[in-house]
């Protein structure tokens, strides 16, 4: 059973981010903040959970947070700065789209920065432990899924509608037969040489 939140004196947001490693697409983060008495039963790391579980949380959360923001980072700012960074921008700029702002913030795993000023803690498999970090988890990958599933219609051979991007036999094989597209992330991608050791 998941806590609901870290601490209790603070308005505080969970933070979390999906696709970190993925070939192509954006990385996603979202920021949450849940009532002090949310809870529900089936909420846990996304990972954990069914694809249709973590869209019926998407709905329960998106209704009863306090204040939820989900963002996008690109594959050519992935490209840029790195995963990491790119995951940390993204939580940043969804706890800037917060509204009201929380007083606290809990990121899932161990490293992060920011200009906020809002002090933090960074927490490893939080989204195992706290709800607000699973509830950001859960937008997270539902919000990233949605997205790549709509790709997947303008680039059906890779198979997006299924790997949602991550490096999969099928999507490996894609790359090496038809070339990388504008959503692959140009710094994760092998040579074609190398696909076959996949």
């Amino acid at each position: 059973m998941l806590e609901n939140c870290y601490q209790h004196q603070l308005l505080e947001a969970g933070c979390d981010e999906a696709g970190r490693g993925c070939l192509a697409g954006p990385v996603f983060a979202a920021a949450v903040i849940l009532p002090r008495d949310f809870y529900h039963p089936l909420l846990n790391d996304s990972k954990q959970m069914s694809e249709r579980r973590r869209n019926e949380l998407r709905s329960i959360i998106e209704r009863e947070a306090i204040a939820w923001q989900v963002v996008a980072i690109d594959a050519e700012r992935i490209d840029k700065i790195n995963i990491l960074n790119a995951s940390i921008e993204g939580m940043n700029l969804a706890v800037k789209g917060l509204s009201p702002q929380p007083e606290y913030l809990v990121i899932d795993g161990n490293r992060f920065h920011t200009d906020l000023d809002i002090p933090w803690r960074t927490i490893v498999k939080g989204d195992g432990k706290y709800a607000n970090i699973a509830a950001a988890s859960v937008l997270a990958k539902t919000h990233r899924d949605e997205y790549m599933i709509g790709l997947a219609e303008k680039f059906p051979a890779y198979g997006w509608s299924k790997n949602k991007g991550y490096p999969t036999r099928e999507h490996r094989i894609a790359i090496r037969d038809y070339g990388l597209t504008e959503h692959h992330r140009l710094t994760f991608n092998s040579s074609p040489e190398q696909l076959e050791l996949f």
